[in-house]
């Protein structure tokens, strides 16, 4: 069973999460007794896509169309299948990102295959090809079983390890071929935040809520991520108020996130904002109320008021930081 990733590309550059995907890819490859194909999409230089050989892939293919400079979704998932169909590919795997869950399932489609998402590890091949993946909005998991010839998967960010596995990795280009009826919704302009650090690529996320009281007691969290080189993060209501930009909301309804560390900072923990935080390693929460619900979900509770814990805090940061320097 030969295996295929897509590789996502920022501004033609990769990030972290690319190479765990890749890194996941190869694992899986090897199990199945196969090599790995990496696709990549988009205009990528030479030596950013030759780094993906010291993960894995052992033939990287690039597509590069003016179409195709900025991610739809619909001829992304032609393009993707094309590789899949010309590679003879029996695995597609790609990122459970914000783009790669639009993509997955159209891939899927054009296919035929079987679609597993939201994969938090790597398939159990001892009996067929069993999934695990998170269910009832992250409170359990689900092993899911795929029994179609062609199988695509999607990968939660940060659920495994960037692992090198340096290989021979050729660049070969791939001339897609692209149908007008893929273009029939277009996209006009993609703005990225660049001064912050990306939310789905965080390890740490210091995250704030309704506890905060108002949008200027906001300096305190900025510090606190400051200083553990975090980033940050809002509820669903705080992004309503226009306290924070909506793209700092995380939750069922906003972005899904699975840093190493998560520090939710006056958020009761409503269970639309529990789904898209709960597959965070370790989860800290500072609240006041001692029957919030998010300490359930804590590996870590303080109960207390944020504006007299927050700064406590930050000075211990500080105080670690000072040490290991």
């Amino acid at each position: 069973m030969s295996v295929l990733v897509y590789v996502e590309n920022v501004e033609g550059r990769f990030k972290k999460s690319t190479f765990e995907l890749v890194s996941y890819g190869f694992a899986v490859a090897q199990k199945l007794g196969s090599s790995l194909t990496a696709l990549s999409i988009g205009e990528v230089g030479s030596d950013e896509l030759q780094k993906l050989s010291l993960y894995g892939a052992s033939k990287i293919l690039q597509a590069k169309n003016e179409k195709l400079k900025t991610v739809n979704v619909q001829p992304y998932a032609s393009v993707i299948a094309d590789a899949a169909k010309a590679e003879g590919a029996k695995l597609v795997v790609m990122s459970a990102s914000f783009s790669g869950k639009g993509i997955a399932a159209r891939v899927a489609v054009k296919l035929n295959a079987g679609l597993g998402e939201n994969v938090v590890d790597l398939p159990d091949t001892s009996n067929g090809f069993v999934v695990k993946k998170g269910a009832y909005s992250g409170k359990a998991f689900a092993m899911v079983q795929i029994t179609s010839d062609v199988k695509v998967i999607s990968v939660v960010s940060n659920s495994y390890k960037v692992i090198e596995n340096k290989v021979d990795g050729s660049v070969q280009p791939f001339e897609p071929q692209l149908n007008d009826n893929d273009f029939r919704l277009t996209v006009k302009e993609t703005i990225r935040a660049s001064d912050k650090i990306s939310l789905p690529d965080a390890e740490l996320v210091v995250s704030a809520g309704r506890g905060m009281k108002g949008p200027e007691n906001w300096g305190m969290i900025e510090e606190l991520a400051n200083v553990l080189g975090a980033a940050t993060a809002c509820s669903k209501p705080v992004s309503d108020a226009g306290w924070r930009p909506h793209s700092e909301h995380v939750g069922q309804t906003g972005i899904a996130i699975s840093p190493n560390l998560y520090v939710a900072i006056g958020i009761s923990g409503a269970i639309q904002h529990l789904a898209g935080v709960s597959s965070s390693k370790v989860i800290v929460v500072v609240n006041k109320d001692v029957e919030a619900p998010f300490f359930k979900a804590a590996d870590y509770g303080i109960v207390g008021d944020a504006f007299e814990v927050v700064p406590v805090l930050i000075e211990a940061a500080k105080k670690f930081r000072a040490g290991q320097n």
